[in-house]
């Protein structure tokens, strides 16, 4: 997890306590931000967001948006809640030849992800992840 999501998680906590964030990453000189809310990520809420961030906006172009159907799983309890469900995991550095693992999410530990991929069930650590989604099947 990068820094500035830590960072932006603390102050939303504060101001919009109902928000999670999912995943914050910069690319460049642009923040990335996906959140979500119990009853949905509307416009309004992108722009709410995006005011009670003026610290990151200083410093990065700001996206705020909604997770999409192939919603980011950066944190134990989003992969725990969408366990069942296919997902992409990104590895920093390749394991058995492979940089990316789909399949379906079948464990989630407080260190690790367990995966049934296509060429057998693995266990992954977070620290190892650049990057998770899910993938609509």
């Amino acid at each position: 997890m990068h820094p500035i999501q830590s960072q932006i998680e603390g102050r939303l906590a504060e101001a919009a306590p109902d928000v999670e964030v999912l995943l914050a990453e910069v690319s460049g000189e642009t923040v990335r931000l996906f959140i979500d809310h119990p009853d949905g990520v509307t416009l309004d809420l992108c722009e709410k967001v995006t005011h009670l961030l003026p610290d990151v906006r200083e410093r990065y172009a700001l996206e705020v948006s909604s997770p999409g159907l192939e919603r980011p799983l950066s944190k134990p309890a989003h992969f725990r809640r969408f366990l069942g469900r296919r997902a992409r995991v990104r590895l920093r550095e390749p394991r058995d030849g492979h940089k990316t693992f789909t399949g379906e999410l079948v464990g989630a530990s407080d260190v690790e992800v367990t995966i049934a991929a296509a060429s057998g069930v693995v266990a992954i650590p977070y620290d190892d992840i650049t990057r998770s989604n899910l993938v609509e099947e």
